[in-house]
């Protein structure tokens, strides 16, 4: 979907490839959020004196509109830029991938010049070079991204290799890998606050409000105040903003909202960070600014256990927090332990409790399958949710992820499948201790259990089925050779 249209030889478009209509399970969630990182790069380049398009995937028909938007706009350039914030596009499925890697030979076949951006591109450059694009974007894109644009607008042809953060297809004769070769690594962005707020106009808004209310009742809009993660969980890939935390000020954030406020009206915030605020004086200082400037607006974050102490679940609170996420991974210390989480279950018990007694509503990631889990390991995770009730739980399997060193552990295991097709997959991609189907079924256990509990319902049905699954767990452990 694009937000204005006209023919003009000189525009850049810039687009994602995350097509809602693409993913079953999140279609039925119908949570769709704008690109946020897309629309950060593209005011990056309008600050630069760039006309810019924009072709929004999230609410899209499917690949063929942005074949029609191509036809419509005609650009000479075309940014394929990921919103690296949502972990949607994190995930890197096979779906979107396949859906990128059209757009890019469409592109490439009305005579544009393509530069690609995202997780999946950062990990497996080859697959995009291959597929046609000229340039793939290591890292942050908008600075990169902008210096492509100006380079081509001068000369469509000019060499790139002095550009620094990209992939680029080698010479034939070339022995680089995989037919890459790459660029000088570009520096972090530092300071974030000097960059623009991201380009709203170019998106339909109420195409997103159409969505959000008739799902919702209400509009929910994304925003981030950080980039990178500076824990070490060794399941937790970071391709695009690395183990760093570079951080806005709380009024810079704070002067988005109002823009938000008035710009775009949301009645909820979803702030996408992997870790919100990371310091409690962070946070009160947001507090603070949020009164001072009269724009609390109810928001959701992610954050760790270790980090929720009384006094930043109490400035969260003032500030207006609705809902946060916990990676709390497992009810077994062993386990988190052998992924290097930094945290222990009693954090979880206390993060839980603190932020419930302040009326803020909690989510937990958990994560079955990890190496060494047993069947005793998942039953004390599924009493840790028993004990404390959050409000959500998230459930996945262990996810062997490039440029992580559970993928190292586990390398020689993954076979010819190495991504989920969709969201809701589920499937197990190395040798854990049961097979895909019985992790399958312990996550709708989970999930129906914890609704139960939500309704005071009696467990007594639900201790027969987990008696059900514990006599027939040998069957689905998994042998040598077993993947599915």
């Amino acid at each position: 979907m694009m937000g204005t249209a006209a023919a003009d030889r000189r525009a850049v478009l810039i687009a994602h490839s995350y097509y809602l209509r693409y993913d079953e399970k999140q279609l039925r969630r119908m949570k769709p959020y704008a690109p946020l990182a897309t629309l950060l790069a593209a005011a990056v380049v309008r600050q630069h004196g760039h006309e810019v398009r924009l072709f929004d995937a999230m609410l899209s028909g499917g690949v063929e509109e942005f074949e029609a938007v191509l036809d419509e706009v005609r650009p000479a350039i075309v940014g394929i830029l990921e919103d690296n914030f949502n972990f949607l596009t994190k995930m890197c499925t096979l779906r979107m991938r396949r859906a990128a890697l059209d757009m890019i030979a469409t592109a490439r076949s009305r005579g544009c010049r393509v530069a690609v951006n995202g997780s999946d591109a950062s990990d497996h450059p080859h697959l995009y070079l291959a597929a046609g694009a000229d340039a793939v974007i290591l890292g942050e894109p908008e600075l990169t991204f902008t210096e492509l644009v100006n380079v081509w607008t001068r000369d469509p042809v000019a060499p790139l290799d002095g550009i620094a953060g990209l992939a680029l297809p080698a010479a034939a004769s070339s022995r680089h890998g995989n037919g890459v070769r790459l660029t000088a690594p570009r520096p972090a962005m530092r300071d974030l606050d000097a960059l623009p707020l991201p380009a709203w106009d170019l998106v339909d808004v109420d195409a997103y409000r159409a969505a959000w209310y008739g799902a919702h009742g209400r509009l929910s809009w994304i925003m981030a105040t950080s980039r990178g993660c500076p824990y070490g969980c060794n399941w937790c890939a970071k391709p695009v903003f690395g183990r760093r935390y570079a951080q806005r000020s709380p009024r810079n954030v704070v002067d988005e909202m109002a823009r938000l406020k008035d710009d775009v009206a949301p009645d909820h915030i979803w702030f996408a960070d992997d870790i919100f605020g990371l310091t409690s004086a962070w946070i009160r200082g947001f507090a603070a600014e949020v009164a001072r400037r009269g724009v609390r607006t109810p928001f959701m974050i992610q954050s760790r256990v270790n980090l929720m102490t009384p006094a930043t679940v109490e400035a969260l609170a003032a500030a207006g927090a609705e809902e946060v996420w916990l990676g709390v991974e497992s009810g077994s210390q062993r386990i988190l332990d052998a992924m290097e989480k930094g945290s222990t279950v009693e954090q979880a018990r206390r993060a839980t409790l603190t932020l419930r007694a302040h009326g803020i509503r909690t989510g937990w990631f958990t994560q079955l399958g990890y190496l060494g889990e047993e069947w005793e390991d998942i039953l004390r995770t599924r009493d840790l949710i028993r004990e404390l009730r959050p409000d959500e739980i998230g459930v996945s399997v262990s996810y062997p992820l490039p440029g992580t060193r559970f993928y190292e552990m586990v390398r020689e295991q993954i076979g010819a499948k190495r991504n989920w097709e969709h969201t809701g997959d589920l499937a197990m991609m190395f040798h854990g201790t049961f097979t895909t189907a019985f992790y399958r079924r312990i996550r709708d256990l989970l999930h129906e259990e914890l609704d139960a509990l939500r309704a005071g319902e009696d467990l007594a049905p639900f201790d027969r089925r987990w008696a059900e699954l514990e006599a027939s767990r040998d069957q689905y452990r998994n042998g040598a050779g077993a993947r599915g």
